[in-house]
């Protein structure tokens, strides 16, 4: 780009300039034919730039001996020459709208672009609107080869001492790096683009190439606040009138331009004109390029004074009704997947280190590259989404929304559905009306999972590590965090008993969780393991609330696939939306390939899915099974799983549902984070849930499995315990008890470790203190009179270990 000339200058270059000067003849050009070779190109690139290297080796101080001849041939030598069709071709194509499809590729939307752009041919553009920008942007460009070999070299010295490859492009580089290779800040970009502007200019005119440059570069932005490519867009949208008719004035203005677009555009995002301070920029630019015209002979000495003494600011259009389209929840999800690939795509294809991905400038550039891409790329994406699912998710929250409304405000939800095995989102649902709120509650919106995270957090990582069994027991006596604060479940401070797993998860409870967690890490185990690898994101472990929903906030998509791991035999596969991308020419350049991560053992995974049909079952915290069975029986017969969460003070309520092939989610509660009302969970979600679960069943009744069971994995060990301990019978000593072996009903407990449940001990739950154990025990003894035998002998008054063993 040519620099921006002060008043001194001009006046200094000006009394160096003849007053007339005729206008240069462009040379007639000769296309060769294609058969040149690599080596061949190699040579007129080396030819060309034979000067550089002996400037380089006279620069010994600035280049060492491993810069030169060597690394830049070996840098042209890697490029792959094009034919002249395949570079043409791209040249002359014209990016189209990217569409976006569901999963059975009939179309969501196209993707927006709120790019304006009108192709014309070179002679429907005004000659001194090329005359202009040849002028200013390259000024011998009617005489190179479509390389400048000093351009090159200060690209060169450039990237030796530690800065970015770039400047000094010729209009041909600037064009192949627009539509060929993209603005990738890297020096191999930089010989790569200049081999590319060589052979373009062996087959096309220079006219050709200027009216390519002219059609598909930025122009900034016009009265709409649209943003506008290639010369006639700009024509029309700055000044209102065709490209073939602008005035030297205006052809200034808009050759202007390409250097920095937005900065030297009239109008706003809005299409309003900016302030006066910051549409001087373009005004000073408009002027440099005039100025530029006279010292290349374009114009007279009179004919510059006249136009730089005009204000062209007179004739910009007015301001319009800026042109907007507004798309929804599925629309953004899609989309900002999708960018993420495609940035992705092109750093890998461009082979940028980690390094210079750390590189804010190249990280920048990309991200911008990606973009374009994903607008302009005429890219096809092809979602999860399942339409009719979609749909009738969209259909349930718009028919059914109003059962989660409490009296409270209004309460917001986010329902995602997702596929156990592949980790696909089928359907979701991101808040009761996306014209009202914006805010995706299913992708975006992080909240407490309340209990919810339970199975996730504590009981599943215990059974994993053998510390209990499906029929372990555990404490539920009153107890406090270490601060002093009782551990409530609502108003109650515990059940004095020591309680079966099933009951603590059909009622979860708060106490047994607790005391859970607090086991794993008093035997030197850490959860951290199972929660990084499902993606959860957890500051700090050793909080004691962690196992109620204290210090996690995992949004509704994340916690869906934490369901999802524990349901698939343990193993996460990361939720995703973009199944694929094609480009326009129908190549795939993405395709999601499944990376299962085993979070879980299968014995783990098959234990907790017999556990987690319990809360459901037994509705001691959720009506939503006979909600469901009231609506559909033949749905209701599926084999259903899942917990219930509430936070504190009724903030957030979630219900996790699923049976063996999905995950289906439902998030409940105020973006101000205040309170719902008391039965907002087990009622009103419930209900909501079990209309939504309806609706997607009459879209696709094959998508809940409804005739597929759980079943418990055969690494699962089976041992027969006693229902009071939840261990194995067998003497133990502790307590006031020596070698007493106690005796009663027995069950089945399912472990996950090989050796199965252990002999009972004096203290056999998780958690509780000597007291509560010596409660229990009396409790059990009452219990189990008669069934108990044993040498019991111990420092305490015979008589009343007697009376202990009777239960009198």
């Amino acid at each position: 780009m040519t620099k921006e000339f002060s008043d001194k200058e001009r006046e200094a270059l000006q009394h160096r300039i003849k007053a007339k000067k005729a206008k240069r003849h462009e040379k007639n050009k000769k296309s060769p034919s294609d058969g040149k070779t690599i080596l061949q190109t190699i040579f007129i690139v080396a030819r060309g730039l034979s000067v550089v290297f002996a400037t380089i080796l006279s620069l010994g101080i600035i280049f060492g001996a491993a810069t030169g001849t060597g690394y830049l041939v070996s840098l042209i030598s890697d490029v792959k020459v094009p034919s002249s069709k395949e570079l043409t071709d791209k040249i002359n194509t014209i990016h189209e709208a990217s569409v976006m499809t569901y999963s059975n590729g009939q179309p969501i939307s196209d993707i927006s672009s709120d790019l304006i752009r009108t192709k014309v041919s070179g002679d429907q553009i005004a000659q001194t609107v090329k005359d202009a920008l040849i002028a200013t942007e390259d000024e011998n460009f009617k005489h190179h080869k479509g390389v400048v070999p000093k351009a090159f070299f200060r690209a060169i010295l450039g990237e030796s001492m530690g800065g970015a490859s770039s400047g000094g492009s010729t209009l041909t580089q600037q064009l192949i790096k627009q539509q060929v290779l993209g603005d990738s800040p890297t020096f191999k970009r930089k010989a790569t683009e200049m081999v590319y502007a060589l052979e373009l200019e062996k087959h096309a005119t220079k006219d050709e190439i200027l009216t390519d440059y002219l059609n598909v570069s930025p122009f900034g932005r016009n009265n709409k606040g649209q943003n506008i490519a290639g010369v006639e867009a700009a024509a029309q949208g700055i000044f209102g009138k065709s490209a073939k008719d602008l005035t030297i004035p205006e052809a200034a203005f808009i050759a202007g331009l390409p250097q920095s677009p937005i900065v030297y555009t009239p109008y706003g995002a809005d299409g309003n004109l900016k302030s006066k301070e910051n549409m001087q920029y373009g005004l000073s630019r408009q002027k440099d390029v005039l100025f530029n015209l006279y010292r290349n002979g374009y114009i007279s000495k009179k004919e510059y004074d006249a136009y730089v003494a005009y204000d062209i600011s007179t004739e910009f259009i007015a301001p319009a009704t800026p042109e907007t389209t507004t798309h929804g929840y599925l629309y953004h999800v899609v989309y900002n997947e999708a960018f993420e690939k495609v940035y992705d795509y092109l750093i890998k294809t461009d082979k940028v280190s980690e390094a210079d991905q750390g590189n804010d400038v190249i990280k920048e550039t990309y991200q911008k590259m990606a973009e374009q891409k994903l607008q302009q790329g005429g890219f096809t994406i092809t979602a999860t989404i399942d339409q009719g699912i979609y749909q009738a998710m969209q259909s349930a929250v718009a028919n059914y929304g109003y059962l989660l409304q409490d009296g409270t405000g209004e309460n917001q939800t986010g329902n995602v559905l997702m596929d156990n095995k592949t980790g696909a989102v089928l359907g979701f649902v991101g808040g009761l009306d996306y014209n009202s709120n914006q805010n995706n509650h299913a992708f975006d919106t992080h909240r407490s999972p309340g209990s919810s995270i339970k199975p996730i957090i504590a009981y599943g990582p215990a059974i994993d590590m053998g510390l209990m069994g499906s029929a372990s027991r555990l404490s539920n006596y009153p107890t406090k965090f270490s601060g002093g604060e009782p551990i409530m479940h609502d108003t109650s401070a515990g059940t004095q008993e020591m309680m079966t797993l099933q009951d603590a998860l059909d009622t979860s409870w708060n106490i047994p969780a607790y005391w859970t967690y607090q086991t794993i890490l008093k035997n030197g185990q850490s959860v951290k393991p199972y929660m990084s690898k499902m993606g959860y994101k957890v500051d700090n472990y050793q909080i004691e609330s962690l196992p109620l929903g204290g210090g996690i906030d995992p949004s509704v998509v994340q916690h869906t696939n934490g369901y999802q791991a524990l349901l698939n035999g343990g193993q996460y596969e990361q939720y995703y939306v973009v199944d694929s991308i094609k480009d326009s020419n129908g190549k795939e350049i993405y395709k999601h390939q499944s990376q299962p991560v085993q979070v879980f053992s299968k014995a783990t995974s098959s234990i907790m899915a017999e556990l987690l049909k319990g809360p459901i079952k037994s509705q001691k915290t959720t009506t939503f099974y006979g909600q469901l069975s009231n609506l559909n029986p033949t749905l209701a017969g599926a084999d259903w799983v899942g917990k219930t969460g509430t936070s504190n003070d009724f903030v957030d309520v979630w219900l996790m549902v699923g049976t063996p092939t999905v995950t289906l989610s439902s998030w409940v509660g105020h973006d101000n984070n205040t309170p719902m009302a008391a039965m907002t969970g087990y009622n009103n979600n419930s209900q909501y849930l079990a209309q939504m679960a309806n609706s997607i069943y009459q879209a696709n009744p094959g998508v809940f499995g409804v005739e597929q069971r759980f079943s418990l994995d055969p690494s699962v060990t089976k041992s027969t315990v006693l229902v009071s301990t939840g261990e194995k019978p067998g003497a133990f000593t502790g307590g006031s008890y020596t070698n007493f072996t106690l005796s009663g009903p027995t069950t089945t407990s399912y472990w996950a470790k090989p050796e199965g449940a252990p002999t009972t001990q004096y203290k056999f739950a998780i958690g509780g203190s000597d007291s509560d154990y010596a409660n229990a025990w009396t409790k059990i003894l009452g219990n189990n009179s008669g069934n108990n035998s044993g040498n019991n002998s111990s420092n305490n008054n015979d008589d009343a270990d007697k009376k202990k063993q009777s239960g009198n």
